[in-house]
């Protein structure tokens, strides 16, 4: 199955909150999600109230969503959290905000983690001064993110570096305002991971 296509606005709409899927487009008036509610689909019957299985699984889904992987990656994610030393759930959390088009998004350099996706597809940034076009490469404590040299002239740089930071850097990313480059300086703390994401119901999930 290939890469989601459709309204991003349908997504949040089938998650049931905003999940900031387009950027600061999302705390607009201009976003659809606050125009349009209600779930897609057929309204005309009554929904019946989510069984624990639908709660469990639309929780997996808002993580997919948001981080933009498929079901296969994500299942390898979370054997390596059911692996790892720690909480499971803390564990993944830890890996989907250490995906590197996450950190482009964390850092202000796109509006969104799927523009994200598409500028590290594209080349547009180096990691430790090597090429890295691989959105899931998981970036390690001390790697220099910074942007391809020859962007640094063009109108493009200039549009997406201007008036950074946009948003708060979070405390394990270290933001070179002057360089427009980044450094990883920590990993995650627990303070740093997603609260939005209940990560104990997508545990409980694949642990059936």
């Amino acid at each position: 199955m290939g890469r989601y296509t459709g309204p991003s606005c349908r997504l949040c709409r089938r998650a049931g909150e905003k999940l900031f899927l387009k950027g600061d487009r999302c705390v607009t008036p201009r976003c659809a999600f606050e125009r349009r509610r209600t779930t897609p689909g057929d309204q005309s019957r009554r929904r019946r109230r989510p069984s624990d299985y639908g709660v469990h699984l639309l929780e997996k889904q808002k993580a997919k969503y948001i981080y933009g992987v498929f079901e296969s990656q994500f299942r390898r994610y979370m054997a390596d959290a059911f692996n790892s030393p720690g909480v499971s759930g803390l564990n993944l959390l830890r890996t989907l905000e250490r995906r590197f088009d996450n950190v482009i998004f964390l850092m202000g350099f796109a509006d969104s983690r799927k523009q994200a996706r598409q500028m590290v597809n594209h080349g547009h940034f180096r990691i430790n001064g090597t090429k890295t076009d691989i959105p899931a490469y998981q970036v390690r404590v001390g790697d220099e993110i910074s942007w391809k040299e020859s962007l640094k002239a063009t109108d493009f740089f200039k549009e997406r570096t201007d008036g950074i930071p946009k948003r708060p850097v979070p405390a394990w990313l270290d933001l070179n305002q002057s360089e427009m480059s980044g450094r990883v300086m920590s990993l995650p703390s627990d303070e740093d991971l997603k609260l939005t994401i209940d990560s104990r119901l997508i545990v409980e999930f694949y642990s059936r």
